[in-house]
């Protein structure tokens, strides 16, 4: 695109000028239109009046754009039938300023025009959470919908229609969904076809519990004549679960946990958690992570995060031998746990009659463990049994950084154990 710049101060060229223009975007499989002002307004114009017939990039599979109001002019220039992939984005923080929800009706008409029958990738995303993205929901949705069965990939923060739901979880090949807003019809009669054998699955801000409490009903409301249910061939493929937060998820209990236990091949579970009018929302406890872990034996990454400062939730370090003895071939694990307690806690593991088997199994070799702002307070005399505690649990130990304080005296201490 920055070679099309350049011919801004040359659109009075003879027509051998823009010939030699069409034989080099005639080639180009791929084009990022970023953030830059790359044409001026008479240049547009001399492109548009010198366009081929087959359009400016006839062979252009994969289109990169980052949404500005430079180029939303002449965004349609680069358009071609042949697209494969269609990855749509806002400015970087930033740049954000500059982004505002004026953009938004200009949108419309140039997704009406996206070239969608022949695509495999279609992603749409924001971290810009102030602009009203719902204005966009018809007009996007129409996209999906002209979507054929080539599609494996749609990430959307944009909430979709209804329709465009139900004609996703048609396509026989998609594998990566990131999908914004709750599903349809929320009666309980809703029951939708067979769901597709999705590898990722991600559910936005607003979609969290309504999707799972879809799961949820689904599988609790098969008749008992009937042998499967609309999730069998997503149970066994779904290999990756997101869920956001939001407000509308204030608490992450086993309300929110039980549906995932579904699926039992979960590599990666990442499960958001934050503060939340200035209260920890993490409301799980050592019961309720012995019954997701027992149910998922397969993670190699657990995020139930993001710890943090408070130490009122209910878990305890014993939670973590629960999960290194069912995850074995877990890699990276962030999760909450109360640490009022801990000199204690891990002195009782071992003697504990309830954890006498746990203690005798073998342990996962987690190299990964996320402390994030987790309160740690000890005294020296007590940092031996952290720290001897700590690697009986993982005795592969290692830290996410940046720690600070006691973590990472805690975490040079096991470094250095590793190293003898």
């Amino acid at each position: 695109m920055l070679k099309l710049g350049l011919l801004q101060y040359r659109i009075a060229g003879p027509p051998e000028v823009w010939k030699r223009v069409h034989r080099y975007a005639s080639w180009m499989r791929r084009i990022s239109v970023g953030c830059r002002k790359v044409l001026g307004e008479a240049a547009i114009r001399q492109f548009r009046l010198n366009s081929p017939a087959d359009g400016w990039f006839p062979a252009l599979r994969v289109l990169d754009w980052v949404i500005t109001e430079h180029n939303l002019p002449y965004i349609d220039l680069v358009l071609s039938p042949s697209l494969e992939a269609i990855t749509i984005s806002t400015p970087p923080w930033w740049i954000l300023p500059r982004f505002t929800r004026s953009i938004l009706p200009a949108l419309t008409p140039i997704f009406s025009v996206l070239p969608a029958p022949t695509l495999q990738t279609l992603h749409f995303s924001t971290d810009n959470h102030d602009i009203p993205w719902e204005d966009l929901k018809n007009s996007f949705s129409s996209v999906v919908l002209r979507c054929g069965p080539s599609l494996t990939t749609l990430v959307s923060s944009v909430p979709l229609s209804d329709a465009a739901v139900d004609h996703t979880i048609r396509l026989p090949h998609i594998s990566t969904w990131v999908v914004e807003g709750p599903p349809p019809n929320h009666s309980p009669s809703y029951s939708p076809t067979v769901f597709p054998p999705l590898t990722q699955f991600g559910l936005g801000v607003t979609a969290g519990y309504g999707w799972l409490s879809l799961f949820q009903r689904l599988e609790d409301h098969v008749s008992t004549t009937q042998s499967m249910t609309p999730l069998y061939r997503v149970k066994e493929s779904l290999k990756s679960l997101s869920v956001g937060y939001s407000s509308a998820i204030p608490i992450v209990d086993i309300s929110l946990i039980s549906p995932i236990r579904i699926f039992r091949n979960l590599a990666t579970l990442d499960v958001a958690t934050s503060y939340y009018h200035g209260q920890c929302t993490f409301g799980l406890n050592n019961n309720d992570i012995t019954e997701l872990v027992m149910a998922l034996p397969q993670p190699e990454r657990l995020h139930l995060r993001s710890p943090c400062q408070e130490n009122t939730c209910a878990t305890s370090v014993v939670c973590l031998l629960q999960i290194s003895v069912r995850c074995h071939k877990l890699g990276i694990l962030s999760i909450h746990f109360n640490t009022t307690n801990i000199v204690d806690d891990l002195k009782n593991i071992p003697v504990d009659p309830q954890l006498q088997e746990l203690c005798s199994l073998p342990r996962c070799t987690l190299p990964f463990f996320e402390a994030h702002g987790m309160p740690l307070t000890i005294d020296e005399s007590d940092f031996k049994t952290v720290v001897d505690g700590m690697r009986d649990i993982f005795p592969s130990l290692g830290f996410c950084t940046p720690l600070e304080g006691t973590w990472d005296g805690l975490a040079r201490r096991i470094e250095e154990l590793q190293r003898t």
